[in-house]
């Protein structure tokens, strides 16, 4: 697969996600069907010092909200940080992961 076909083929959420309003805070990650448990949704965040907190959001970074009894988790993967769902997400349920456990997160939305 060439670069372009690559560029091509990105897509700012995965298809099993939508972004609409959350009655945790302002917009949340929703799932738009049943999602299995450790499943990879893809990059939330990329390692760059340029930016406060030294990461930059991707568009899938920017929407989850906090919870205590998170279905998500934020992973931590070189570069990266995943987000990977910790148990079924079902139908139109909000992705969430807990906040205390990321001081990058916690500092950024207090």
């Amino acid at each position: 697969m060439s670069q372009f076909e690559k560029l091509k083929t990105f897509e700012p959420l995965p298809s099993s996600v939508t972004v609409k309003e959350s009655s945790i805070h302002g917009l949340g990650l929703f799932a738009k069907e049943k999602i299995p448990s450790q499943t990879e949704l893809g990059i939330t965040h990329i390692k760059d010092d340029r930016f406060s907190h030294g990461y930059i959001r991707t568009p899938l970074g920017g929407f989850f909200n906090h919870s205590e009894k998170p279905n998500c988790e934020a992973i931590y993967d070189g570069d990266y940080i995943k987000l990977i769902t910790i148990n079924i997400v079902n139908f139109d349920e909000e992705l969430t992961v807990d906040y205390t456990k990321h001081d990058w997160i916690k500092e950024n939305n207090e």
